[in-house]
């Protein structure tokens, strides 16, 4: 139960990171430098964070695939 919790806020980190790419694709507004006012140390951290969720929901997405193949 407490990984299926994790998973979701991992999930919910990407999405939130993903919102800020569109936003900045479309509309050239980084939510993340005005929420952090231009402060680059927060921001890095902030876009660590991201990068971080995005790559254990790779590895999540890769391990359920092998998972399920195991039962095949």
């Amino acid at each position: 139960m407490i990984v299926s919790i994790i998973q979701k806020i991992l999930l919910a980190v990407t999405i939130i990171g993903g919102i800020n790419w569109l936003l900045i694709g479309i509309f050239d507004f980084n939510l993340v430098s005005f929420i952090f006012m231009e402060n680059e140390v927060a921001s890095r951290i902030v876009y660590s964070i991201v990068g971080i969720c995005s790559v254990v929901n790779i590895a999540l997405l890769f391990l359920h695939n092998r998972h399920h193949m195991d039962d095949l």
